[in-house]
């Protein structure tokens, strides 16, 4: 065949099948759409979409999808979701993926800061869904948060709290509470009350670590840690508007609107309470809450995230009740202008780029702007006439103080992941550095108080004249934070996780005052380091695995150990707790019955408590020590899709070792407000024959408990029974809660202290009697 022929059929033979392809190609129509969560209403980031023949996509970061086939059916998948099949049809797709409801399958970000399998985090972590959320509508976060085993969070009314994990109830600092992994106050300026300064209607999710975390996030990562995830923008204009109300004079707004569109995404949320005429008197507050966030995708593996929220909140400080007015169910306040003001503001600009499928980086810049203003109720004391302690107490007046807990912080936090196929690994580096100005002002003052049938009542205050300012400091804290994180495989099903991180901080503090035992120390500059780390492993067998670890937690002394009200020239040290920890979980049944449990022993070291010295006063120092030994066990049960069962709870003992407080010994002893037992139960049921009802009926239970650190007089603890009713009918839900429906007395918190004479002083913080909450909302969009 002459070559002239042979190249003019080779190029007939080549231009035929390239027309060939593409006749085939322009018959094969591309579908699009986009994946996301039926619940937050979130777009999914690398959901697999597949047809019957095995051609196969992977969705963006804002869950959009490009798939050519002609299949009818098409499958999307992605971890953390129930897989769903959908009809391929023309136009844009928007498909909703249920999260699963096996919790072996759930993705946790807080155990390494990263997104990870929670059957391969060798740590205690709990988390409360957005379902769950929805579910329960809660006022407060102590309704969710008391859902998780091993978590008390004291309700002390108007959405101030003290907390319990893997602690007695305490106000301490012993725990770190997170928005989005970044600590929502700077360390040294703890306030017990800190999650009032949050916003609920912005939350997607809440992840609670239940042991020390300072291999990762440094100070305050003792008890536990909890970070609130907030929502992002959604796939598809999204939003709702809900109000509600009840019998003991709550009333409630909420809102969200969403949308995104094309590079850019944002998301408002807030909500406004108000309480007035409660069940007890002077105890309205009011709260408003405001969160905004604006995503924008510089470009497919860029992504720049910006958010603000906005707390302003006012409470009437009324107290607790004495055990006169507890027993008597004497609600009538003892105090007509103590208050609590709390203004917060949070900013952070994060930019996260991807530079392969393998590793990533993240930067973040942040801004606080935090005051706490108070006229606090604790506060008041008796005045003995002429200011002599041996003189008679004045029958009509009283002392107490103002005060203006203010600060500022400006910080920079990095971060980088990088994954190898060597041992299946991951490495995490990270560092931050953070300049917390703060300042601190107390006036005294004089209170008025009257004698009305017995009881003692204040009634007003005046400043003194001349005004007595008792402290005016200010401190500038530093702070320079680094970490490493390295899980590694090393058999089949057997992971290993090993951290470790190291803090340094500063306090420059300059005290406006001469130095006192009153008006505090002398200005100073002190300094203080610390490594904490971390190893554990996991093994995962079939559904069936457990873990052990080995933990630190530290906390550096807080400003006011340091230098308030003190002219102690000790050097305090960091305290550390050391954690040893084994765990496990099992799903069963099909996945329908699952498992989980952890036993620890927690021993804290270089406790900051008070000691009388050899001059008869009272000094803080790092002499204490304290055990903590705990189970906790969680059994989720779904027999049917239409019926749930859940059980959370922890048995615990706490006891000193080494406390010799105020010349008093308290060793062997168990702590205070230290509960045995504590746990929460609840059934919920969605029937599928009446589409959108939920019914849910909960318990939660805590046991008896000292009341005084020397084991003298104890608390019976509680039971309180809530029953939950809802139905969503399109886009408008009605629902109706009954909280404590049995209407029990009790109290959240009680406490007993020595007085002078050598009596009992009783303290009680009165429970939530019965509230019948009336709620409706209206949701727009997908």
């Amino acid at each position: 065949m002459p070559l002239y022929d042979l190249m003019k059929k080779s190029i007939f033979f080549i231009y035929t099948l390239f027309i060939a392809s593409n006749v085939f190609a322009q018959h094969i129509p591309a579908l699009h759409g986009k994946v996301f969560d039926a619940v937050t209403k979130e777009p999914i980031t690398a959901a697999t979409i597949t047809d019957t023949t095995g051609t196969a996509a992977i969705s963006n970061t804002d869950g959009s999808f490009k798939i050519a086939t002609a299949a009818k059916i098409i499958k999307i998948t992605s971890v953390g979701y129930q897989t769903r099949s959908v009809e391929a049809r023309n136009g844009t797709l928007a498909i909703a993926l249920q999260p699963s409801t096996s919790q072996l399958h759930q993705v946790v970000v807080s155990a390494n800061r990263t997104a990870e399998k929670r059957s391969e985090a060798p740590i205690a972590i709990s988390t409360i869904s957005k379902q769950t959320i929805e579910d329960t509508k809660a006022q407060r976060l102590d309704m969710l948060l008391n859902k998780v085993s091993g978590v008390n969070m004291v309700n002390l009314g108007n959405e101030q709290h003290e907390m319990s994990i893997r602690q007695p109830m305490n106000t301490n600092n012993l725990f770190l509470y997170l928005e989005d992994g970044i600590p929502i106050r700077t360390s040294a300026v703890f306030n017990h009350n800190a999650l009032l300064e949050m916003n609920m209607a912005a939350v997607k999710s809440i992840e609670v670590i239940k042991g020390p975390s300072s291999a990762l996030y440094g100070a305050e990562a003792i008890g536990g840690v909890v970070n609130l995830i907030t929502q992002a923008p959604p796939a598809y204009t999204s939003g709702y508007l809900s109000t509600q109300l009840n019998n003991q004079g709550y009333k409630r707004l909420d809102g969200q609107i969403g949308a995104t569109s094309g590079k850019l995404g944002f998301i408002v949320s807030g909500y406004y309470a108000n309480q007035t005429n409660g069940p007890i008197q002077y105890s309205d507050y009011h709260k408003t809450a405001v969160t905004g966030r604006l995503d924008y995708k510089i470009d497919k593996n860029t992504l720049w995230t910006n958010s603000v929220s906005y707390i302003n909140y006012f409470s009437d400080m009324y107290g607790s009740l004495d055990s006169a007015h507890f027993a008597r169910k004497n609600y009538a306040a003892q105090a007509f202008f103590t208050y609590r003001k709390v203004t917060a503001l949070r900013a952070r600009s994060t930019i996260s780029h991807s530079w392969t499928d393998s590793s990533m980086t993240s930067a973040t810049f942040m801004y606080r702007n935090n005051s706490v203003i108070q006229n606090p109720s604790y506060s008041i004391a008796n005045y003995r006439i002429g200011g002599k302690s041996s003189n008679p107490v004045s029958p009509d007046t009283a002392t107490g103080n103002t005060n203006n807990n203010s600060f500022k912080s400006y910080g920079l936090y990095f971060q980088h992941v990088q994954k190898f196929k060597f041992l299946q690994s991951k490495l995490i580096i990270g560092a931050s550095a953070e300049l917390d100005p703060q300042s601190y002002f107390q006036d005294f003052i004089w209170i008025k108080k009257q004698n009305q049938n017995g009881v003692v009542n204040y009634v007003s205050y005046t400043k003194a004249n001349p005004d007595l300012v008792m402290a005016n400091y200010n401190t500038v804290v530093s702070n320079f934070g680094s970490y490493i994180d390295y899980d590694f495989t090393i058999a089949p099903g057997l992971r290993i996780s090993a951290a470790v991180r190291y803090d340094a901080f500063q306090y420059a503090f300059v005290n406006s005052l001469p130095g006192s035992s009153v008006t505090g120390g002398p200005s100073t500059i002190t300094n203080y380091g610390k490594v904490a780390p971390k190893i554990g492993f996991t093994y995962n067998y079939k559904g069936i695995g457990f873990y052990g670890t080995y933990s630190e937690g530290y906390v550096p002394p807080q400003i006011t150990q340091v230098f308030g009200k003190t002219t102690n020239s000790a050097y305090l040290l960091p305290q550390t707790f050391r954690n040893f920890e084994v765990g496990g979980w099992l799903s069963l049944l099909d996945n329908k019955l699952y498992i989980d449990y952890s036993a620890y022993l927690m021993n804290g070291t270089n406790e900051i408590i008070s000691v009388k010295m050899a001059d008869n006063i009272s000094q803080p120092q790092n002499a204490g020590a304290t055990r903590h030994i705990g189970l906790e066990y969680g059994i989720s049960y779904r027999p049917v899709d239409d019926l749930y069962f859940r059980l959370s709870a922890t048995n615990a003992k706490h006891t000193f070792v080494n406390y010799i407080a105020s010349g008093v010994n308290y060793n062997g002893r168990e702590m205070a407000s230290a509960p045995n037992f504590s746990g929460n139960a609840e059934i919920v049921y969605k029937p599928h024959y009446l589409k959108g009802l939920r019914i849910g009926v909960e318990e939660q239970q805590v046991g008896k408990y000292y009341m005084d650190n020397l084991d003298q007089y104890t608390y019976g603890g509680f039971k309180v029974t809530n029953v939950r009713l809802g139905y969503q009918l399109a886009h408008v839900e009605v629902w109706l809660n009954a909280l404590n429906v049995f209407n029990t007395y009790y109290a959240t918190l009680a406490t007993a202290s020595a007085t002078t004479n050598g009596a009992a002083s009783y303290s009680y913080n009165l429970g939530d009697p019965r509230a019948f909450t009336l709620g409706v909302s209206y949701r727009f969009g997908k």
